[in-house]
């Protein structure tokens, strides 16, 4: 079906650590590389936030071209994008997008893909998914002249996670611009309203977001690794305290409960659209 075809869009939105692949995406490869345990790394990198009163992303950042430079290992952007090709996604991750595409395509409409992540984008980008995605959100490096990463970009933490969703509710697509994404718009004219948005984290670090969401109409998930089967009940505290709409594992395959549940969602929105599109006709 072509794009002209499509009666609107739908986005999907997903934090990456935790929610498409199990633990941080620093601990697959950059972590041993440097020397250090997960423990290590994560402990120093939240006392130096500590004793520095500083962002903890920020310093994880700082920490990671800090470790790397001890060690001679290379800070160009290729090398920490092959970094992301030895992250182990959830089960049926690779195969998701084409067939919620699929699935939407169906129903007449467009989805659309976002990572909104505190990880790093760099790596991501080396992932096998991340063509899916429509924009990568994410913390990132500045370069030197010699492609060599020198300073934090962009630091993405828990609570301006939220921005990102103002951005794909407008369309602004680029993280410096902050004019349009301040400007006025009327609801009906933006490219994705909240009610059609999708916001797919792995609990209290998404929290913003995913409260966000559901507060404005759209619906969040809260996934939590399969292996971990006693997490469910932890998370289910997310729907009782209001903050999530659904909690369920985070697997991605053909008749999951998660495949179910977005479909079913994706059913509501298209739903509620064809009752809006009824209304003038009753008055």
């Amino acid at each position: 079906m072509s794009s002209t075809n499509h009666d609107f869009t739908i986005a999907l939105i997903y934090d990456f650590d935790g929610t498409l692949a199990a633990g941080n995406m620093q601990e697959y490869d950059f972590i041993p590389a440097v020397g250090k345990s997960n423990f290590e790394f994560w402990d120093e990198a939240n006392r130096l936030a500590e004793e520095q009163d500083a962002d903890q992303i920020l310093t994880y950042m700082a920490l990671m071209i800090r470790s790397a430079q001890a060690k001679g290992l290379s800070l160009r952007r290729e090398a920490f994008q092959e970094s992301g090709k030895k992250i182990t996604l959830y089960p049926g991750v690779e195969e998701w997008f084409d067939r919620i595409n699929a699935y939407g395509e169906s129903l007449g409409i467009r989805i659309l893909h976002y990572v909104n992540s505190s990880g790093l984008k760099e790596i991501i980008e080396g992932t096998a998914i991340a063509h899916e995605f429509k924009n990568i959100y994410a913390c990132s490096y500045l370069y030197n002249v010699d492609g060599i990463a020198y300073w934090p970009a962009v630091a993405v933490n828990y609570t301006n996670k939220t921005q990102f969703i103002f951005k794909i509710n407008k369309g602004v697509e680029s993280v410096y611009d902050t004019r349009m994404v301040n400007q006025y718009m009327e609801e009906n004219l933006r490219p994705v309203p909240f009610k059609r948005m999708i916001y797919v984290g792995d609990g209290m670090t998404d929290i913003p977001c995913m409260k966000l969401v559901k507060n404005y109409g759209g619906h969040s998930i809260a996934v939590y690794n399969p292996d971990d089967k006693g997490k469910r009940k932890e998370m289910n505290t997310l729907i009782r305290d209001n903050r999530v709409n659904y909690v369920c594992e985070a697997d991605y395959t053909a008749g999951s409960e998660m495949d179910t549940l977005v479909k079913t969602i994706i059913d509501k929105i298209a739903a509620d659209l064809r009752l809006e599109q009824l209304e003038p006709e009753r008055g």
